[in-house]
């Protein structure tokens, strides 16, 4: 292996334009870590954070961005023994997906999938274990139950709707335009909502109310979200895109016996990322490979355009995941 290897790397907060190539050394693999010789690299929102210096790094993790890559098993560290050099691996990271090589510890790297290709096989991590960890493990959805996503034609969309859909659930989507809505339907949304034009909470009421809602939104949506909740529905909380604050009517939430949660993924320990992963091994990467579900890619980007793709990712006009090839 060389000793150097290409990186993306942020140079100061700021936008796109802060992002650039440059040189480092490839990283060792610790204990229990394996080194993955990158082929693609999803890009995705917290990427965008980072780069605006608002959301940093765990401690011990890469500075360079990027949370998922699919590629090669370059090399194994002590005490690794379910994979081996040259297994193909699809692998949610601490941090340092821009680059060549990455390190990872071993119990977050799932197998791709049989047939998929390595481009489509990045696009899977960060989505899958965020809507695995929230939709079911925290939202704790269930077969019949109405299910509402909003940003339905992002990553995490395209992904929650085919989830929630084969897990049995009537699923509805919000999306800003006719093409995004007729997305979330190509994949199995009974409805899309296009919120430039409808109101979702009227939609969902008339309905019976939504006993899940996964929200990246945030700010007036918060309040809304709970309008539009069946009695004991569940608000599970993924991102803020319209901001953190809001002024709430926590009555409802009593009186109709609601929950409101959430979570970040990056944050969380070593051993809860592998349990999530153990989760998606058993009951979604069969469907994955039977191409009964299957990632959703806006396009792709050579690594030094991570600016590119991080501008195209902010535009909001991508249907599904972008990736970068490395």
């Amino acid at each position: 292996m060389p000793e150097m290897m290409r990186v993306v790397e942020i140079t100061e907060p700021g936008g796109p334009e802060v992002l650039r190539p440059a040189e480092r050394k490839l990283p060792a693999p610790r204990y229990g870590e394996i080194l993955i010789k990158v082929a693609y690299a999803g890009v995705n929102r917290p990427d965008a954070l980072q780069r605006a210096g608002s959301y940093n790094p765990p401690p011990g993790a890469s500075d360079l961005p990027g949370l998922e890559a699919a590629g090669e098993v370059a090399a194994v560290g002590p005490g690794v023994s379910e994979w081996k050099k040259g297994d193909l691996v699809c692998a949610l990271l601490p941090g340092g997906g821009y680059a060549e090589y990455v390190t990872t510890p071993a119990a977050h790297a799932l197998p791709v999938p049989e047939g998929m290709s390595l481009d489509k096989a990045a696009c899977l991590p960060e989505t899958h274990f965020t809507v695995w960890t929230n939709v079911f493990m925290r939202g704790g959805l269930k077969a019949g139950e109405r299910f509402l996503v909003h940003g339905g034609s992002s990553g995490i969309g395209t992904t929650a709707i085919q989830l929630a859909r084969l897990s049995g659930a009537r699923v509805f989507a919000t999306a800003g335009s006719a093409e995004k809505c007729q997305a979330c339907l190509d994949l199995g949304a009974e409805r899309a909502i296009n919120y430039r034009d409808e109101d979702f909470v009227e939609v969902i009421r008339a309905e019976g109310g939504a006993n899940v809602i996964l929200d990246m939104v945030g700010g007036g949506y918060i309040p809304r979200n709970v309008k539009a909740l069946a009695d004991e529905g569940r608000l599970v909380q993924i991102a803020f895109l319209s901001g953190p604050k809001v002024e709430l009517n926590f009555a409802q939430v009593m009186m109709r016996r609601l929950t409101i949660t959430g979570s970040t993924l990056r944050p969380q320990s070593d051993f809860a990322k592998a349990a999530i992963a153990e989760g998606l091994r058993e009951h979604i990467w069969p469907h994955l490979a039977s191409g009964q579900i299957g990632p959703v890619m806006d396009s792709e980007f050579a690594l030094e355009k991570a600016a590119e793709a991080h501008a195209r990712m902010e535009s909001s006009s991508h249907i599904g995941k972008i990736v970068l090839k490395v």
